[in-house]
């Protein structure tokens, strides 16, 4: 008899610490379910195999209860029984940056290597879309394997569920789609007629779309337990279906047949985001907008600020504290998986992905002020002087204006460089502080005179990836910059910019002469979605809020001007409402702030939005008059080229997709729309969500960033762009509704030639990497020993163009007393070839993985050879 194919059924459990219900709810079963599939590994010869959802946070929250089973885990992990990693926490791609996902792999790794040989296989069965950089980091990682779900149609290139996937650079894996999802084999019945009536529809499926005809039938679903008659199901099975062969496999047996046909697979690049077939929640970035934004900074301020000061201090000869930062990014990575930080969760659940990013967020400020205080207080101390150090985090000089507090008890100071030469700064406003707040042993000893806290504004140049540092004499005059006095306008050397009556702006870029008109305009409308997707209402009613009265003022303070923008949105309270028209009873106010530094192309925005209404989504508008057809965004370690507007939709009821491929997307730093001259680019500060939209005319010219939604539920059935049951399960979550107040910030970067000419991804990467200061008086609240005081004032690391490759991370190596750098190419298109110069002595110069094991023995000193478009580089450095 031929067979038809071969069914490999592999036992497993898809853990969501989290969803619905909370983590610890969750590892109660875990502590349950690890038994009975030890227990089963260990006494039945025939139940060969048990895959651990590829993550090793459920072993963590395992054996923080029952330490005294790391050992039973061990030996069923070296067995290759038990089946553990690759990742810590099975990561979104599409929501955390490239830098998370690595490290989400490599302490994933490192946990699995403690117990034995980890699956070497990119796992991700439920993860919503996939970038197109994975492969690229799988390969980093010696993995050219993955397996997936969601995001998957014809229109990628193949209709197979077998095919070899690269991203640009050419990093290539070799993936099996899970058509039907990782749950198909959960609970299977021991009756014929019942096994029949469920796979008769998924075997065509399956065997339909496979190459190999070697197909997977994953015994597992959510949180599930061992199946503890899977043998008599197989017997079943093999009665009902005697054309096919059954077997209990690991995966990596499915992938020995798929690449001993690898000349019969198609080849395919690109992220899979498409939700033909299955859900992949593409407007999922804005939900929770609270969340997602302490999610990007928590991100930012780890890998552009602490690391690379860490890595600073660590050459001066401080500690690095590998241990501190292994635990925040734990924490945060905690948050990575895709319903956590989808936010798709109930609100108690949210709670705690909150505290746990507060948690991270407060250690690494807390760190990166430590070191700040290291480097300050070993510096030589001049007599009577403060000091005011600046700190610079990317790999070139950097002179800008920097807004920073002093703290001082003076009513006038003076501020100088090391040869004593004046510098000119301008007090912006100043307060009064009570001593003790600034060191308890002051008011002890009966001294209440009080300090006082001046915001200041400084021009000033910093060295690459270092510092410099200046003196601050008190009671002497310095050198105070006056306010310009100016017309109701706000201009520098780049733009000229006036706020119109209704609280938008008109920005004249002087390089491109272009002008952009009625920008910040604000764009309310309906959400009648849930915690996966944004949905219109059936009976859309869109308000903007040049419908209503604006406050503005503009005040010019020394270095820069500053315009404010103040009005109140009148909407309706909720759907029901909006639907009916019949009230506009409810409000969201925005407080925006617009600055406009000198010698700045950044025009940074603040908007503070208060919003106290229901069933909502709010979008802040930049009209171009780019109408191309194409927005280019960045990913991971690299950009994106998307199409601005899909045919699908057109089709998209008629063929039936599970939801509307509407063109909104994700962007981890900028967007840009550009027409080959000039272009208008949106960096942002955590803000993940946009689409290129006809705000004036008909045609796609105007970015529209999401700054918020609210919807009530989590999960929601028949919603206009996405018919049928509801995603998850239908619960109320009012706390998404996203009452109060929350601050989004963005900047706007005008700029000639196209992205990479213009080195926006630089750029885009210095906007969330502020130049960092750190004032040194003689008081503490909480002491520390100071050693030898030798360290330069000023000092530089290394130093690189800002064109070509951008720096993505500067860490020490996890094993070795060396350097880990690592850079990306952003193009999409076309090589580049470039190199760092370190001040220090470097004794070797090695290229390795992601995983910070050697790939090449010997390369040229402090070059990066050929990097090819959108690849990253690391290199180990050893001084």
């Amino acid at each position: 008899m031929t067979t038809t194919s071969r069914v490999h059924i592999t036992p497993h459990m898809h853990w969501d610490r989290e969803w619905y219900f909370t983590t610890e709810e969750s590892r109660i079963l875990l502590l349950n379910n690890m038994e009975e599939i030890m227990t089963r590994l260990e006494t039945d010869p025939d139940y060969k195999y048990y895959v651990l959802d590829g993550q090793t946070a459920l072993l963590e929250d395992y054996f923080a209860i029952k330490p005294e089973h790391k050992e039973r885990v061990k030996a069923l992990v070296q067995a290759d029984k038990l089946i553990v990693g690759p990742w810590y926490s099975q990561t979104d791609t599409m929501q955390v940056s490239g830098e998370s996902i690595v490290r989400n792999m490599m302490y994933g790794l490192r946990d699995c290597l403690e117990l034995g040989n980890p699956m070497k296989i990119g796992y991700l069965p439920d993860s919503f879309s996939m970038s197109s950089q994975l492969p690229m980091i799988y390969n980093g990682f010696g993995i050219n394997r993955t397996m997936f779900w969601r995001g998957c149609s014809e229109r990628h290139g193949t209709n197979k569920t077998e095919f070899l996937w690269q991203s640009n650079d050419g990093s290539e894996v070799t993936a099996q789609v899970l058509p039907l999802g990782y749950a198909i084999g959960k609970y299977l019945p021991e009756d014929e007629e019942a096994l029949r009536s469920r796979l008769d529809t998924y075997f065509k499926v399956l065997e339909t779309a496979s190459v190999t005809k070697d197909i997977l039938l994953p015994n597992g679903h959510d949180q599930m337990p061992i199946q503890n008659n899977i043998f008599e199901v197989m017997d079943t099975l093999r009665s009902a279906y005697p054309d096919r062969e059954f077997m209990m496999s690991r995966f990596e047996d499915v992938f020995e047949k798929i690449e001993g046909m690898r000349d019969q697979l198609d080849t395919i690049k690109g992220e899979f985001n498409d939700g033909k077939y299955m859900r992949v929640h593409r407007s999922i970035s804005s939900t929770r907008m609270d969340i997602k934004l302490i999610h990007a900074e928590v991100e930012n301020k780890i890998v552009n600020i602490l690391e690379p000061l860490a890595s600073i201090a660590w050459t001066l000869g401080f500690e690095y504290h590998h241990g501190l930062i292994e635990k925040m990014w734990k924490e945060s990575m905690k948050n990575h998986a895709h319903d956590s930080i989808g936010c798709c969760c109930s609100d108690k659940v949210h709670a705690e992905i909150l505290n746990r990013y507060i948690l991270a967020d407060d250690m690494a400020t807390n760190l990166i002020n430590f070191y700040k205080r290291k480097i300050v207080d070993h510096m030589p101390a001049r007599e009577g002087c403060d000091k005011l150090a600046f700190f610079n985090l990317s790999p070139y000089v950097r002179e800008e204006v920097i807004n920073t507090t002093i703290t001082i008890r003076a009513q006038e100071f003076s501020i100088f460089d090391d040869e004593g030469n004046q510098v000119e700064y301008f007090i912006q406003d100043q307060r009064e502080i009570d001593p003790g707040k600034i060191d308890r042993q002051i008011v002890h000893y009966g001294n209440y005179d009080p300090f006082i806290e001046y915001d200041i504004q400084i021009n000033q140049m910093v060295p690459a990836m270092g510092f410099t540092t200046l003196h601050i004499q008190a009671n002497e005059e310095g050198r105070v910059k006056v306010a310009a006095q100016k017309d109701y306008l706000m201009e520098n050397e780049f733009y000229r910019i006036d706020v119109n009556s209704n609280g938008t702006l008109n920005i004249f870029d002087k390089e491109t002469k272009e002008t952009f008109e009625q920008v910040l305009r604000l764009e309310d409308g309906s959400d009648d979605g849930d915690e996966y997707d944004y949905s219109p209402s059936r009976e859309e009613w869109l308000i903007h809020s040049d419908e209503f009265t604006a406050e503005k003022s503009i005040k010019h303070e020394g270095y820069q001007s500053v315009a404010s923008i103040k009005l109140r949105m009148q909407v309706p309270t909720n759907l029901e409402a909006r639907e009916s028209r019949s009230n506009q009873d409810a409000f969201v106010d925005m407080d925006c702030q617009v600055v406009l530094k000198q010698g700045s192309r950044r025009i940074e925005v603040r908007m503070e939005m208060d919003n106290q209404a229901d069933d909502h989504r709010v979008r802040v508008l930049i009209p171009t008059k780019f109408v191309t057809d194409t927005v280019v965004a960045d990913n991971q370690f690299g950009v994106i080229t998307r199409p601005t507007n899909d045919p699908a939709m057109e089709v998209w009821e008629e063929e039936k997709w599970k939801e509307a491929p509407i063109p909104i997307y994700q962007l981890m730093n900028f967007a840009a729309l550009e027409n080959g001259t000039s272009g208008m680019a949106v960096m942002t500060n955590g803000l993940r969500e946009f689409e290129v939209i006809a705000s004036h005319s008909e045609q796609r010219d105007t970015l529209a960033l999401t700054l918020f939604r609210g919807v009530g539920v989590l999960g929601k059935e028949n919603l206009l762009t996405r018919p049928g049951r509801p995603s998850g399960i239908k619960i109320p979550t009012p706390d998404s509704q996203t009452r109060g107040k929350i601050v989004c910030e963005f900047a706007l970067f005008g700029f000639a030639g196209n992205h990479i000419d213009a080195n926006v991804m630089a750029e885009a990467r210095d906007n969330v990497t502020p130049i960092q200061c750190y004032n040194k008086i003689p008081y503490n609240a909480m002491k520390l020993n100071v050693g030898e005081q030798n360290l330069p004032l000023t000092f530089s690391l290394l130093e690189k163009e800002k064109k070509g490759t951008v720096l993505s991370v500067l860490k020490k190596a996890e094993d070795s007393d060396a350097l880990i750098l690592r850079v990306y190419n952003p193009a999409e298109v076309g090589e580049v070839e470039d190199g760092v110069s370190f001040t220090q002595n470097v004794m070797m110069w090695s290229e390795v993985q992601m995983d910070e094991k050697a790939l090449a023995t010997e390369t040229q000193v402090e070059r990066f050879g050929v990097v090819a478009p959108c690849q990253a580089k690391s290199f180990k450095v050893t001084f």
